[in-house]
């Protein structure tokens, strides 16, 4: 029920969502639009933002556009007047494509006009056509040789296309060669995809420091009409469609459950389309549309390269490393040793890692060292997306096949993860894992892992609890905190967890993990409310949080009370957040602040003063209804004083960044921070800095180490 005090106001009260995003993903376009970054970096962040509105498209988009079919009108007047800026879904499309196109205007205009210019000048030039005479020659025996044997021309089906999600496309509008009358709107189309086992990048042979490039996408327009033998190509383009990817599977067909998502996945390519992005307009573009059942508010006009993703290979290209960003590395932990078994060093103490800065070379040799430790008797672990070729998956096949007890349980739910996830699961199984498939109608979210070991004294259980995913590959690019430890109160309540997960059982009361969705979403709210009481008895409160998105009402609103008891509450959102900051009388002690940096802030950590008892807590949870009430997520207290003291310190020097920091105003405007003629603080380059200073050194380089055998 929403709290009356805060109904009663001329002021929003939220922020709308979808429109929260897409200001998010404008965050990301601007570090693209800094002349100051090299030009490659720039076009990686072109590509996320392209990238991410892909995903917008087919999960929130297509999700609006059921609520407008389905709705049979907007929502009643007394709840739009109480949140003046959450707008109904008719209203939320219009609203979230006036602010797509601008960004997307924004983008090619970016990418066209200064990014790949400036690669040119760096020595990577893109070929478009009109090509000159080598270049064609070259280009059209690579068309021929290495992509016109695998391509394959379909005739458009007015009734069913066969126009995969996602997929690039050439369209071709052709007009029988003895049938010059033919009418264009009577004339075939054909379409052409380029599948993903063509690399869209073709290279051409370079020498020096000078790389030529082109598309194939190009190439298929200048020398598709090969295809069509007797015909003549009235009119060609690129197009992509985007289609509905926002459901899910029937969880009630537990005895096939993977044959039940490999249906979803298969249901994607055939979905209802909600986008479709074009080259060029014409007969060709209405054609496709009305066959696609699309409205012309569908429709999206691309000056430039379609799906940008096929740019990640650029960045990769040796020679080039005066066009990228200088990477930051990812230092060893000191608590670490080659020396040491990660069991030895562990029974010391809790070790925090901070990643990306911290390497995630110990996690992985958390499982690989139990894969082979004779006295380690089992393995548990909650895996949620993985890389392509994850040494985390290696070690549990190993740990099984040298007759450890391993279990798994893998979220096949994970959206846009799920075939890979598919793949590990057969693979685990083969190996001889017990593999679970997650809990129905709930996504198992949080990540956490179980070693038991047989010692002197028993069995002990090695935990590792984390904000992010077992991804060797993210690690190296997201934010995330990872914690080990041994702590037997933790150790139990993990093991309740895993119980939870794998078999029917009722949760007990856990000693310190909170878990969502039973029990998460109150502990937030009575930290607020505590946070509020403490206040109102005249104690300093304060309350600090970093997640990746704010949502939630329930969380918003005790915020809002929280704040109008004197509450001094400072939050780094990245993305999406529909609280209103600054507003007199109501949120005037909230400060709303956002990162967007060469790192992906992937962190949740959450701070309260407590009357000076503080508490820290990490999280694999956003305040979102979907974390808080639809997934298994964990709260995490820090218990070691020095870890404690050492996250408040990281979740502090956020807030004192004025390089990559925005702030939201209470217009819903978002404004870069800068330096003000003081000294400028760079959060990601200080936590570089930071794990630097920790670098172990070792006295004489010249020491021959070796591993001692762990404690039996």
């Amino acid at each position: 029920m929403m709290d009356t005090a805060l109904v009663n106001r001329a002021s929003p009260l939220f922020f709308n969502r979808e429109l929260s995003w897409i200001d998010f993903n404008a965050r990301v376009l601007e570090e693209a639009l800094r002349s100051d970054l090299p030009p490659l970096e720039r076009l990686r962040f072109v590509a996320i933002a392209s990238s991410n509105l892909d995903e917008f498209f087919m999960v929130r988009m297509a999700a609006l556009k059921r609520a407008a079919r389905h709705s049979p009108g907007e929502k009643d007047e007394a709840e739009t007047a109480a949140a003046a800026r959450d707008l109904g879904p008719r209203e939320t499309l219009g609203a979230a494509a006036v602010k797509i196109r601008s960004l997307l205007a924004r983008l090619y205009a970016c990418l066209n006009g200064e990014i790949l210019p400036a690669l040119e000048k760096g020595g990577m030039l893109f070929l478009r056509p009109p090509f000159q005479e080598a270049e064609e020659e070259y280009l059209h025996s690579f068309f021929l040789r290495e992509a016109a044997p695998v391509l394959t021309p379909l005739r458009l089906e007015e009734e069913a296309p066969q126009i995969a999600n996602g997929r690039v496309y050439g369209a071709f509008l052709l007009r029988p060669t003895h049938a010059a009358d033919v009418p264009v709107s009577a004339a075939p189309v054909a379409v052409v995809e380029i599948p993903p086992v063509l690399d869209r990048v073709v290279r051409l042979e370079s020498s020096g420091t000078v790389l030529r490039w082109a598309l194939l996408d190009d190439l298929l327009l200048c020398w598709g009409g090969a295809f069509f033998p007797g015909y003549h190509v009235v009119e060609s383009m690129i197009f992509r469609v985007h289609r509905d990817a926002d459901f899910s599977v029937d969880e009630r067909r537990d005895e096939d459950f993977i044959e039940a998502m490999e249906e979803v996945l298969a249901g994607r390519e055939k979905s209802r389309a909600v986008r479709m992005a074009y080259s060029a307009e014409g007969v060709l573009k209405e054609r496709l549309a009305a066959s696609l059942k699309l409205e012309a508010e569908d429709l999206y006009f691309v000056d430039g390269p379609l799906s940008l993703a096929s740019f990640w290979s650029l960045l990769k290209v040796e020679g080039f490393d005066k066009l990228k960003a200088r990477p930051l590395r990812h230092y060893p932990h000191p608590a670490f040793s080659a020396d040491e078994s990660i069991f030895d060093t562990l029974r010391k103490g809790d070790v925090l890692l901070t990643l990306p800065y911290h390497s995630f070379d110990p996690v992985v040799r958390f499982f690989e060292e139990a894969a082979s430790d004779p006295r380690v008797v089992s393995i548990k672990t909650a895996l949620y997306r993985t890389s392509g070729d994850s040494p985390v998956i290696r070690a549990l096949e190993q740990a099984a096949l040298n007759g450890k007890h391993v279990t798994a349980v893998v979220e096949l739910k994970a959206r846009f993860d799920e075939e890979r996830n598919i793949i590990w699961a057969n693979r685990l199984e083969r190996a001889g894992v017990i593999v679970v498939y997650g809990l129905a109608r709930l996504k198992v979210h949080a990540k956490t892992s179980q070693i038991i070991r047989r010692e002197q004294g028993g069995l002990r259980r090695y935990i590792h609890l984390s904000t992010g995913n077992y991804n060797d590959k993210t690690a190296r690019l997201y934010s995330d905190l990872s914690l080990f430890t041994v702590q037997d109160e933790i150790g139990a309540d993990v093991t309740q967890i895993f119980n939870l997960l794998t078999a029917y059982s009722n949760l007990a009361s856990m000693k310190k993990l909170v878990l969502a969705p039973t029990a998460l979403k109150t502990k937030l709210l009575d930290l607020i409310n505590r946070e509020a009481k403490r206040a109102r008895e005249g104690a300093p409160g304060k309350i600090m949080a970093k997640m990746n998105a704010l949502v939630d009402r329930d969380m918003i609103e005790a915020l809002y009370r929280a704040s109008r008891e004197g509450v001094k509450i400072l939050l780094n959102v990245r993305g999406i957040c529909t609280a209103v900051p600054g507003v007199p009388g109501l949120s005037e002690n909230i400060r709303v602040v956002s990162i967007v940096g060469h790192y992906l802030e992937h962190s949740r950590i959450i701070y309260c003063n407590n009357g000076g008892a503080e508490e820290v807590f990490i999280s694999s949870s956003d305040w979102m209804p979907r974390n808080l009430e639809r997934r298994v997520e964990l709260l995490i207290p820090l218990l070691d004083e020095k870890i404690k003291s050492e996250v408040k310190e990281i979740l502090e020097s956020y807030f004192k960044d004025n390089v990559q920091s925005w702030m939201l105003e209470s217009s819903g405007v978002w404004k870069r921070l800068g330096a003000e003629g003081g000294e400028l603080f760079e959060v990601q380059k200080y936590l570089s800095k930071r794990a630097a200073r920790e670098e172990p050194r070792p006295q004489n380089e010249f020491v021959v180490r070796r591993r001692q055998p762990p404690e039996r």
